[in-house]
C-alpha cells in the first residue's frame, strides 16, 4: 500500500448527457484492460450511460495521440480519456514513448479544446502496477470534473 494518499475527494454529479471516448493502448494488455474497467466503473458513478461510452484499443501508448486527434475532430465527444501503460526497460524506448504520448495528448487537448483525462502510467517496474490501476478511474474523474467546470463557468 502506498504511503501517500493521492486521492482528491470530488462530488460525483450527473454526467448522463456526456459522450465519452476512451482510447487505450494494448501493450501490457492485462493492465490496460484493468485501467479501462476502472474508467468504466467511475463513469457509472457519474451516471454516464454505457451507450454514451466508446472504447478504442490501439497498439500502444505512442498511438494514442493520433486516434485522440481523429476523435476530437468528429466533435462527437464531450471528453476523451487516454489510457496506457509504459514500463521502463533496458533501452531508451521508454523515454521516447513517454514523450510521444505525453506531448501528443497535450497537443490534441490544446488544439481542439477538448478535455482529455490522462491515464497513461509510466512505471519503473511491473510491480508498481498494483497501486496505480486506480488511475483509470482517476483520469475519468479528473476529465469529468474539468468539463463540468468549463461548462458551468
Amino acid at each position: 500500500m502506498s504511503e501517500y494518499n493521492h486521492s482528491i475527494s470530488w462530488k460525483a454529479f450527473n454526467a448522463s448527457s456526456y459522450r465519452v471516448g476512451i482510447v487505450s493502448g494494448q501493450f501490457n494488455t492485462e493492465a490496460c484492460e484493468s485501467l479501462i474497467a476502472r474508467a468504466q466503473e467511475k463513469l457509472s458513478e457519474y451516471q454516464v450511460p454505457e451507450d454514451h461510452i466508446d472504447v478504442f484499443r490501439v497498439a500502444g501508448s505512442a498511438e494514442l495521440p493520433v486516434v485522440l486527434k481523429h476523435l476530437a475532430e468528429t466533435e462527437k465527444y464531450d471528453v476523451l480519456v487516454a489510457l496506457g501503460v509504459i514500463i521502463r526497460g533496458q533501452t531508451v524506448h521508454f523515454d521516447y514513448v513517454a514523450k510521444i504520448a505525453t506531448e501528443g495528448i497535450l497537443r490534441v487537448q490544446m488544439d481542439y479544446g477538448i478535455p482529455i483525462g490522462f491515464g497513461v502510467l509510466m512505471l519503473e517496474t511491473q510491480d508498481q502496477l498494483v497501486d496505480r490501476i486506480r488511475v483509470g478511474g482517476d483520469a475519468v474523474e479528473a476529465v469529468l470534473q474539468s468539463k463540468n467546470m468549463i461548462k458551468n463557468r
